[in-house]
């Protein structure tokens, strides 16, 4: 990720809209509000570690889809389609700006049993009902169509060719935080240890730095990834974000598929797909509790035990492939129902969230980050209505389930 400039000391005493956490929605938040000619106010992005190297943003896969169980998901990932696709012209035809490819090899969803199939046929059909291209396909028609699958065990599949696959998220961050500090966001290189409210704690004063300045703010946005949840408490509000891990192998092949390998996400858990002239593969552990917020230890025991067997099994040409590198990374996982906390507090009205992700948050950045524009600027949803993702969900105990979580 190219290096952003961060200010030592904040250039003001008093900012409009302080955002908490400078990676993808944090940077997502500052463009689209600077970039609305509504908006005129001021914004500071507190980022603690300037070098992101342990921020979610750096380990993500970079891939989108539209399979998605609800139909406002696909919604999401249909606007970040559009925006990845016309990345120039969205950030003002900019000549500076590259243009984006979107790499559609599809999501290939696999199942091994009635029950998933069934999920797979209901989710298909929200999924068109949006527009989108996914298909639910038979063994047969999957080994039609990838030879080089073992569909033995396997009922249907689901995949999706249309706006479904990579893209260069590491870019897309970049070129919004370039942006946004050219519209005048400040991106300041320190941390937030206090969040201070007014006396009858309707609502949010100030913050303290780590530095020791104190900053007024008129909206406080917690953008804190898998570190949400320090930051909401130090506003005496519990959300359930933690960190999970997540591990990534790459491989190479001896001998190479002979056309790109979808994303699938096999019955297992383990997901592989095209990287390049590599090939990626990853899972969550079989034990999968919150870790610490610094844990990226790799484990290379899930890739000798669970992940070259299944996907050896899979695709029997991977049983000679060679690993050429790993690393470890973190879901910002809502563990109450794995789809975004968004929006305001109920009693805190000025403390906003973005957060609990739980994997597909790069995907949904665009969306996300407009709609929590649209919500500072205007005290409204205009484009999307991202209401289901409203906090106020966790309260009511009322879960909005996403059942196409990887």
């Amino acid at each position: 990720m190219t290096p952003t400039t961060f200010a030592d000391s904040p250039q003001n005493s008093r900012y409009d809209v302080v955002i908490v956490g400078g990676a993808i929605y944090g940077s997502s938040v500052a463009w689209f509000l600077a970039d609305n000619p509504d908006f005129d106010g001021s914004i500071l992005v507190v980022e603690r570690d300037p070098s992101y190297s342990a921020c979610s943003t750096a380990h993500t896969n970079s891939c989108m889809r539209q399979q998605f169980s609800r139909e406002i998901n696909v919604r999401i990932s249909q606007f970040a389609a559009d925006f990845v696709k016309n990345f120039r012209q969205h950030l003002g035809n900019d000549p500076r700006v590259p243009t984006l490819p979107l790499q559609s090899y599809g999501y290939m969803y696999l199942a091994d049993n009635e029950a998933f199939a069934d999920v797979l046929r209901e989710s298909q059909k929200v999924q068109a009902s949006c527009g989108a291209g996914t298909r639910v396909m038979s063994a047969a028609e999957i080994k039609r169509d990838y030879p080089f699958y073992n569909v033995d065990d396997i009922i249907a599949g689901s995949h999706n060719l249309i706006d479904e696959g990579y893209f260069d998220g590491a870019t897309l961050f970049d070129w919004w935080r370039r942006s946004a500090k050219e519209k005048g966001v400040e991106y300041l290189a320190n941390e937030v240890i206090a969040i201070g409210r007014n006396a009858t704690g309707t609502s949010v004063e100030n913050v303290t730095l780590k530095s020791g300045d104190v900053i007024s703010c008129g909206t406080l946005v917690n953008a804190s990834g898998p570190r949400a949840i320090l930051t909401s408490r130090m506003a005496g509000i519990e959300i359930p974000v933690e960190p999970r891990k997540r591990y990534t192998f790459i491989f190479d092949a001896e001998q190479p598929l002979d056309r790109d390998l979808p994303l699938t996400i096999d019955p297992s858990g383990v997901h592989m797909r095209t990287d390049g002239t590599y090939y990626l593969a990853g899972c969550p552990p079989d034990d999968d509790p919150a870790v610490d917020y610094d844990d990226f230890e790799q484990d290379h025991s899930i890739w000798e035990n669970k992940v070259w067997p299944v996907i050896a099994n899979r695709i029997p040409q991977f049983e000679a492939i060679k690993l050429k590198n790993s690393w470890a990374g973190h879901y910002a996982f809502n563990s109450f129902d794995q789809n975004a906390i968004l929006g305001p507090h109920s009693s805190v009205e000025n403390f906003i969230f973005v957060n609990g992700f739980s994997g597909h948050g790069l995907q949904q950045s665009p969306a996300m980050g407009r709609g929590i524009s649209e919500l500072i600027t205007y005290g409204e949803y205009r484009t999307l209505d991202l209401t289901p993702f409203n906090y106020d969900r966790i309260e009511q105990n009322t879960p909005f389930n996403e059942k196409a979580i990887i």
